[in-house]
């Protein structure tokens, strides 16, 4: 244990005393990136804790981990990830407040181990994101740097109905509602003000009715995690869709801080009696939200950092060869990409036209419809210069999507795969014959057909994820892709019944 690590870990042993810290929440993701959370007596955070783990986990019990023949898991506290929480988190706002009971409570994200062996777990998420970053630097690039555009939804109420187990056990009746008072079919707007279906963009106070919300994420994070928050705006949809922009950092810390800004927003939300929702299409006739990824490889040289994407001398976008390979990558796997950035059946009600998201595998700069756009808002600002991934949506478990992208990104720079030349029209407009004369291809419209895509296109990931890993993920999805569309709608209903 070096020095610097033992004064951190001392100090935070002293911190969590002098502050009568009383509970430790213990937390990490599930490989479909559910945040899990147990919590401990702060009395059980010693120095050895750091290094010996917590014997707290039932492996057997979280989806997607272990067999319970063989589940006994130990939980590392990352002491680099400390931090006290705000006293409003945790709280049961669905009840009279005056039931919750105050606490002073810390959390740390935890690093996963085998029992008995002590060894890393291969399913951790967290791992998996510190293999792709190792990867990385045995290659020459000691920074990977990310930037997650999270969009979201707050609605006032989300009703499923006559109850949320008739989604399931469907014939006696199921359906859905949204409420929002920003919404036009809202019935409850006392303020009187409205957005408009995709007329949300930018809207200011009281128009949108959620900027003291995302100030307070935004503070939150600041304050208390030590994120900052570079900007946050309203959506382009109606009923409450925002967007916070976190400033970049590497890839472990940065997927960290996604995790953390879900958590607070859903807190923040709560506080005021509604409900934060991160599903890419939860709105049929409006955008939904994506989760726009931004790249870049830098190398550290005596002190010098340079970005390897940037070349002054391209005069197309100031790429240099090595971005142009990654793009090649990224396009290249893009099919058995979306399995990961994009994992849900939901997420294929996004990727359709008509509503801002790619659906076919193009790249290009400044142009918003293609599926990688490069961001040329500036001219001569290394700094700045970075690739845009656009398919992604926040149901992705960010730790796997990140890493997915960093894996098919070196793939393309291993095999020096050239992208195709950029398409600088609107996307949106080409007709289909004018797509294939440009041989754009599309990219999946189903869960089903992205599985069946990383099935097939998965070599490129297995110094990172573990076979056994993909193997149970694939078999997963497949299973929620059939537990939905074997499922009548009501719209099937609607439009057949007479047939």
């Amino acid at each position: 244990m070096s020095k610097k690590l033992k004064e951190n870990i001392s100090n935070i042993i002293e911190t969590i005393k002098n502050e009568e810290i009383e509970w430790i929440r213990l937390q990490f993701c599930d490989p479909f990136g559910i945040l899990q959370q147990i919590s401990v007596d702060s009395k059980d955070i010693t120095e050895e804790s750091f290094f010996q783990g917590l014997p707290r986990l039932d492996g057997s019990s979280i989806k997607g981990f272990k067999d319970i023949s063989d589940s006994d898991m130990l939980l590392t506290p990352d002491p680099s990830t400390f931090a006290i929480l705000p006293e409003f988190f945790d709280m049961d706002y669905r009840e009279d407040d005056s039931i919750n009971y105050r606490t002073k409570a810390a959390r740390f994200f935890v690093n996963i181990h085998e029992g008995y062996t002590g060894k890393r777990y291969s399913r951790d998420s967290r791992y998996i994101a510190e293999k792709a970053n190792e990867v990385a630097k045995n290659v020459g690039f000691d920074k990977c740097y990310f930037g997650p555009e999270v969009e979201f939804f707050i609605f006032d109420k989300i009703v499923l109905g006559p109850s949320p187990m008739s989604t399931i056990n469907w014939s006696g009746g199921t359906g859905y509602s949204i409420e929002s008072r920003e919404a036009p079919w809202s019935t409850d707007n006392a303020s009187g003000y409205i957005i408009p279906i995709k007329g949300g963009y930018f809207t200011a106070p009281p128009v949108d009715s959620l900027n003291c919300a995302r100030d307070e994420i935004g503070s939150t994070l600041k304050k208390y995690f030590g994120i900052r928050v570079e900007a946050h705006h309203h959506e382009v949809a109606t009923a409450g869709q925002g967007e916070i922009q976190m400033e970049f950092d590497e890839l472990l810390p940065m997927a960290d801080n996604v995790i953390t800004l879900k958590k607070t927003t859903r807190e923040v939300a709560a506080k005021r009696g509604r409900i934060a929702n991160f599903m890419a299409k939860p709105l049929e006739v409006d955008n939904g939200s994506a989760m726009h990824i931004s790249q870049s490889l830098w190398k550290e040289k005596n002190g010098k950092k340079t970005n390897t994407f940037y070349d002054p001398n391209d005069k197309y976008a100031e790429l240099s060869q090595v971005a142009l390979y990654y793009i090649g990558g990224l396009l290249e796997h893009a099919s058995s990409l979306c399995a990961i950035t994009n994992p849900t059946t939901n997420s294929y009600r996004r990727l359709l036209p008509g509503f801002e998201a790619p659906t076919n595998l193009t790249w290009s700069r400044s142009n918003r419809s293609a599926c990688i756009r490069i961001p040329s808002h500036h001219k001569n600002m290394q700094v700045r210069k970075r690739i845009e991934s656009r398919i992604p949506d926040p149901s992705a478990n960010i730790y796997l999507a990140q890493s997915a992208m960093l894996m098919a990104g070196l793939d393309g720079i291993k095999k020096k795969i050239q992208p195709p030349d950029p398409v600088d029209m609107n996307i949106y407009k080409l007709s289909e014959k004018k797509k294939r004369e440009l041989n754009i291809k599309k990219l999946p419209v189903a869960l089903r057909d992205a599985v069946e895509a990383l099935e097939c296109d998965c070599k490129y990931l297995e110094s990172v994820f573990e076979k056994d890993f993909l193997e149970m993920y694939c078999e997963i999805k497949k299973q929620e892709h059939i537990s939905v569309f074997s499922l009548p709608s009501p719209r099937e209903f609607y439009m057949y019944s007479n047939v």
